[in-house]
């Protein structure tokens, strides 16, 4: 059986197939954005420190000096929103600077309505 066929086929134990589709709105492969990002050239690890308390400060702090420094910035916080990243730091923000700003622009979307 053709993969296209599955849409409404069933398989020998009589189990439906599912066609399941995810549908882009945006193709961030299409932007080079991760390209120029400096992050690039820094270990992953800064960039996902374990715990908001110590040491983990002091990575965040570095991560951030080097989102501040880096271009590419906007896109990657838009990316990290986008595509609903929950840990580490992107564009510049913490998990929990992520999530506020989240809050603000629903709030906001919403006032607008």
């Amino acid at each position: 059986m053709d993969v296209d066929d599955r849409d409404d086929a069933q398989n020998e134990e009589g189990r439906r197939f599912v066609a399941l589709t995810w549908i882009r709105t945006h193709d961030w492969d299409a932007e080079d954005w991760r390209e120029h990002a400096l992050c690039r050239d820094t270990s992953p690890e800064l960039f996902f420190p374990i715990g908001t308390t110590g040491m983990a400060l002091e990575q965040i702090a570095a991560a951030k000096a080097i989102c501040a420094q880096c271009h590419a910035a906007p896109q990657c916080l838009e990316f990290a929103l986008m595509t609903n990243q929950d840990s580490g730091i992107w564009g510049g923000l913490t998990e929990d600077e992520r999530r506020q700003l989240r809050r603000e622009r629903q709030a906001a979307a919403s006032a607008a309505v």
